[in-house]
């Protein structure tokens, strides 16, 4: 397994580095045989399953699987958890080896957004929903930075968990309307055992908060027993789930939402529908999201 982005002695590479990760990656593109599919797999870093279960459907599907960890502020607001956002690279290259990747590519700031860096990307039909109300920055740093790697890696493929709906949602918008191309694969929401949404951001949960946490997804399976009853009034189904949220969450929104684009649904629901719910237990924002269209 190649990794750019560290010196020989392991060691994430220092400002004194002679040539940055951009020129490295740009080098390691040249040298990939012609015709061959490449899959990006782009992450923030402390690797979980739902993380490797995206490098293991790339590697079932491409020739070279690439990896990228960075952590980037471009989507994080002032106040948000940058600095606190988990960092846990040693174990990361370990299981990204583990599981075949051929290429770790880590990121750093002052190479990809270097003193006048100016271009910003921006989908805001679908970014000012849902997250978008109360990250309005966040969905055009996704953007910019995920642009940014599909213009540096030209990748084949590009694999994205369903966790984060809107997140993919948007890319796969953006990939369109400027014909990136490359494929974006949507990869299954991999859950705890206990039915909590893997997140990095779990860790950083007590085990009081956990417990709280799990409700999230207690609330989203019992829109789907709901449904599979046959309700389908969208006021009688966020009802229910509500009533099984714990009152000591900060809920942010709780909403069913057409899963194509996001709008909001009203009244009865039909066809693709997504139910998407963001909620704070102590300081970590969680977020999950549950599909009903396979039980219409």
């Amino acid at each position: 397994m190649q990794i750019i982005g560290v010196d020989q002695q392991g060691t994430e590479k220092s400002l004194r580095s002679s040539q940055s990760i951009v020129a490295e990656l740009q080098q390691w593109r040249k040298s990939q045989q012609s015709g061959r599919v490449i899959g990006l797999v782009p992450t923030m870093g402390a690797l979980h399953e739902g993380h490797l279960s995206l490098i293991r459907q790339a590697r079932r599907e491409c020739g070279v699987v690439a990896l990228t960890i960075f952590v980037n502020p471009t989507q994080f607001a002032p106040g948000e958890d940058l600095d606190s956002y988990p960092r846990t690279l040693d174990s990361d290259l370990q299981l990204a080896e583990q599981e075949g990747a051929d290429l770790v590519w880590l990121g750093n700031s002052r190479d990809l957004y270097p003193t006048g860096f100016a271009t910003t990307v921006a989908v805001p039909e679908l970014a000012d929903r849902l997250c978008g109300k109360s990250r309005p920055h966040h969905f055009g740093g996704v953007c910019l930075i995920v642009l940014k790697l599909f213009q540096l890696f030209q990748p084949t493929k590009a694999f994205f968990g369903e966790k984060d709906l809107q997140q993919v949602t948007i890319i796969e918008r953006m990939v369109t309307d400027l014909h990136v191309d490359t494929e974006i694969v949507r990869c299954p929401m991999v859950r705890e055992s206990d039915g909590l949404a893997m997140s990095s951001r779990n860790v950083r949960l007590t085990a009081e908060e956990r417990q709280r946490a799990l409700s999230l997804s207690k609330a989203l399976f019992a829109i789907e027993e709901s449904w599979r009853g046959g309700d389908r009034m969208v006021h009688s189904l966020i009802e229910g789930a509500m009533s099984v949220l714990d009152p000591d969450l900060e809920l942010e929104y709780l909403e069913m939402v057409d899963r194509n684009d996001l709008s909001p649904v009203v009244g009865e629901a039909k066809g693709d529908v997504a139910v998407c719910i963001a909620a704070r237990a102590g300081e970590v924002r969680l977020i999950d999201n549950i599909t009903l269209e396979f039980f219409s």
